[in-house]
């Protein structure tokens, strides 16, 4: 099992206590051998890039629910530059980005 652990030095809710939390839920469902949904690892995407605190994680209430395990590391040439994100996929990657997308392309770990 993945563990999930506090990232922060003030007081936060106890484990049980974010059992219920979306990215809690999916870590324990993968896991447990869930097989991830469109939705699911679109979601996963979005939410992993979309933070400011980890690469190939999600920050959930002071705790860091890993994914590294589902993501896969892209390099995207749009608008000119070339960024890195992480995506369980190349189509989860295209639902998070918006607009024109020159190239995708994924970096072995």
């Amino acid at each position: 099992m993945t563990e999930i652990t506090p990232f922060v030095s003030w007081e936060i809710p106890t484990f049980e206590q974010i059992q219920d939390c979306k990215a809690v839920a999916l870590r324990r469902g993968i896991d447990n051998g869930y097989k991830l949904t469109r939705e699911d690892k679109d979601w996963i995407t979005a939410n992993v890039n979309g933070n400011s605190y980890f690469k190939n994680a999600i920050p959930t209430l002071g705790y860091k629910v890993p994914f590294a395990d589902v993501l896969r590391r892209y390099w995207v040439r749009q608008y000119g530059s070339i960024q890195e994100y992480y995506a369980t996929d190349k189509t989860a990657l295209r639902n998070y980005l918006c607009g024109k997308i020159d190239e995708i392309i994924e970096l072995q770990n």
